[in-house]
């Protein structure tokens, strides 16, 4: 729990299928649903961020080789700016080390690239553009 909070914050380990909702509303509100779904979801860990027992934030973390990747970061926009993200990303950062991964990374909008900098990580310089919305490669060496 944060010392100046009144709420009770809890991450958990999570069903895939508990992230869609969450993804859509916040990151592809006018895509089609299936838009949110990865093809090899049944491979990564999926967490959740509670709040007062409901699901803020999600994201679902990959690993190949010892390199950890992060993808479908998000919260409910009602929640942004309360630090949620910030708690989920460095528990990811944790997480990631204890198991002994070398490096973090992530698929990050251009836009949020100022929030993934905060934490350390590093704009590889290899930008690209999906569904009309430009991304950029970002690491963190663990």
């Amino acid at each position: 729990m944060n010392f100046f909070s009144m709420r009770d914050v809890k991450i958990d380990r999570i069903d895939h299928r508990l992230a869609w909702q969450i993804r859509h509303e916040v990151m592809y509100p006018n895509q089609p649903f299936e838009i949110i779904k990865l093809a090899n979801e049944e491979e990564g860990n999926h967490f959740g961020l509670y709040v007062d027992e409901e699901l803020t934030s999600v994201v679902s973390l990959f690993w190949d080789k010892g390199i950890y990747q992060f993808r479908k970061f998000a919260t409910k926009t009602a929640a942004q700016g309360c630090g949620y993200g910030s708690d989920l990303l460095m528990y990811l950062i944790s997480y990631s080390k204890e198991a002994g991964g070398k490096q973090l990374g992530c698929s990050a909008r251009v836009s949020a690239t100022g929030f993934y900098a905060k934490f350390g990580f590093k704009q590889s310089g290899k930008i690209f553009t999906k569904n009309n919305i430009d991304f950029v490669i970002m690491e963190l060496l663990l």
